[in-house]
């Protein structure tokens, strides 16, 4: 790598991220709730020309923004009404996130760790995976953390001691752009998690003030601008009623469990300590014990301020001492605590939203990937908890094909869940083959505990981070259609079958979007077509159609004029004649 110019170093990123993201988008299903919901609301976009107001079913939608919506409408205006444009705003993103850290840790501390940085994020599991979704996280996440860069950037900070006013003055712009682009992606929580942040760093500081007011209301007023155009246009075009709406809706999610979204108090702390494996060890080792101390707990020497990177010299580029580090690492430390604290105390509990926590998790791992790979001594107990959490990855998927061969092992512990029961009669294609993910798990693990039981450090790294993000690639090639098969697939494709006939299609007893997205529902001019009443009851003038779980098959079966037309993997299929 120090023979390659920083371009090609970066070219080379691209290329792997790209050839990891990439392919297979396409492959399976959407999934629902969320891959389904912002694909339908994009192709709704694209059918009735409204880019301004997102809607679902053809109603509006005040749940979120339009920019991430934008993009998908764009993609699939480009590549067609599929899962791959659904899913390729988010793998770009991945490709783009994977450069912006390479290029921010060779600037806070030189190539290397700009290098282990992205192999730390790349070859953990749910950063991963993401990447390879259709969910808005992905670029909301990049826009609050590029915005967070650039709030550091500007304040008078160790972080920030050698930029001159005039760049600090820059990046107060950039932060209002990056900032007011996360609210269009996701809403006002792209203010709030920053905006935490500073104060929670403003009280570490002794109530110190760090940062200009001016540049402060620099940042504010083009933050304000960016969102400000597409709130605007609505307000002059609909009224507030929208604006209203989605402002309620916002305040809402965030003091309200949705339905089906609970969860326990500590479940992000397991969420982000196992989908990130193996990152989260290293992370959690820095927490623990920082790499800036010796061996036996005393601040390491102070050696390379301010001079200069060899691995750095073609662009005069001067590597980051050890204050600033610091204080790199203590705003990504309230950045981790801040975010995961919110979404603990938030009542509604989904994988995703601890998600912004990648960044410094990552981050704290690169620290302690770059003081092995320089020289230091791994401990004990992070070993064992790697091997302990790898073996798990290792164990489900080596497990996994042969409960899919022999469904009547697991049938005994759905006897109460007919729904799952049904879902288990899935004619879902088993090998055997599926478990060399969980042979490559092992194989990972075995090598890992060689190379650091060795103290071969930098050939341990490579090869657990490397391996790691092949065995989320590899599962992903096996898996994804089985489970998509079990959980989902008969009522996609009895949606599917309803494209192009003249009629309505809804859900009774479980909410979903995928009536909508998989029957490419045309344009709704009937409003009594968003009537459930009507629909159920009504003289309606063209077939309705009806998909329910089997659980609430009895009472969807109540409903007068509703004939049974089928069953399959736990879904039930009725229909009501039009006149």
């Amino acid at each position: 790598m120090r023979s390659l110019s920083k371009i090609q170093v970066q070219l080379l990123i691209a290329l792997v991220a790209a050839l990891l993201f990439i392919p297979g988008l396409g492959a399976v299903h959407l999934f629902d709730w969320d891959e389904i919901n912002f694909a339908e609301i994009a192709r709704e976009m694209l059918a009735t020309h409204n880019w301004l107001q997102p809607q679902i079913g053809y109603v509006p939608f005040y749940e979120k923004p339009p920019l991430f919506l934008w993009m998908q409408a764009i993609s699939m205006s480009a590549f067609g009404v599929n899962e791959f444009a659904s899913r390729l705003p988010d793998a770009i993103c991945g490709i783009i996130t994977l450069l912006v850290l390479f290029r921010i840790g060779d600037r806070m501390r030189r190539r290397l760790f700009g290098l282990l940085w992205v192999l730390a994020y790349v070859g953990s599991i749910l950063p991963h995976l993401y990447f390879r979704s259709g969910i808005i996280d992905p670029w909301f996440n990049l826009f609050i953390f590029l915005g967070f860069l650039a709030f550091i950037r500007m304040c008078d900070t160790p972080a920030s001691a050698d930029v001159p006013r005039r760049q600090k003055n820059i990046a107060a712009v950039l932060a209002g752009i990056w900032l007011g682009l996360a609210v269009l992606t996701k809403g006002p929580v792209g203010i709030l998690i920053p905006a935490l942040c500073a104060l929670v760093y403003w009280v570490l500081n002794h109530f110190k003030l760090y940062v200009s007011i001016p540049r402060i209301l620099l940042m504010f007023a083009v933050l304000l601008i960016v969102p400000g155009l597409w709130f605007g246009a609505d307000l002059l075009h609909n009224g507030p009623t929208f604006i209203t709406a989605f402002f309620w809706r916002q305040m809402a999610m965030l003091s309200s469990e949705d339905a089906g979204h609970g969860g326990f108090f500590g479940y992000h702390f397991v969420i982000l300590l196992i989908g990130c494996f193996p990152a989260s060890i290293f992370a959690l080792q820095e927490m623990l014990k920082s790499s800036s101390r010796t061996e036996d707990g005393r601040k390491q020497p102070d050696n390379r301020q301010l001079t200069t990177d060899n691995s750095s010299k073609d662009n005069g580029q001067l590597t980051t001492d050890n204050s600033a580090t610091d204080n790199y690492k203590k705003w990504m430390l309230i950045l981790f605590w801040v975010v995961l604290i919110l979404f603990t105390i938030v009542k509604t509990k989904i994988v995703h939203y601890s998600s912004l926590c990648y960044f410094p998790l990552t981050f704290l791992a690169a620290l302690q990937l770059e003081r092995l790979w320089n020289g230091g001594k791994a401990t004990l107990w992070s070993r064992l908890l790697m091997g302990a959490i790898g073996t798990l990855f290792a164990v489900v998927t080596l497990m996994l094909p042969y409960l899919g061969m022999h469904p009547e092992l697991i049938a005994p512990l759905l006897k109460n869940d007919a729904f799952a029961q049904g879902n288990l009669m899935a004619n879902v294609h088993w090998t055997g083959w599926e478990a060399l993910a969980g042979v490559w798990m092992v194989v990972i693990l075995y090598l890992g505990h060689r190379f650091f039981s060795r103290a071969q450090y930098r050939s341990g790294i490579v090869t657990i981070f490397g391996g790691t993000a092949l065995f989320v690639t590899i599962t992903l090639y096996y898996f994804i259609n089985h489970i998509e098969g079990y959980s989902q697939r008969a009522a996609v494709e009895f949606f599917q079958e309803r494209q192009g006939e003249k009629c309505y299609v809804l859900t009774q007893g479980y909410k979903s979007y995928a009536q909508w997205f998989y029957s490419d529902m045309p344009p709704i001019t009937d409003p009594r077509a968003h009537d459930e009443e009507w629909l159920l009851h009504g003289d309606v003038d063209r077939p309705v159609y009806v998909v329910c779980k089997v659980t609430s098959a009895e009472e969807v079966a109540a409903i007068p004029g509703l004939k049974e037309i089928g069953r399959k993997n736990g879904f039930v299929f009725w229909k009501r004649e039009g006149r």
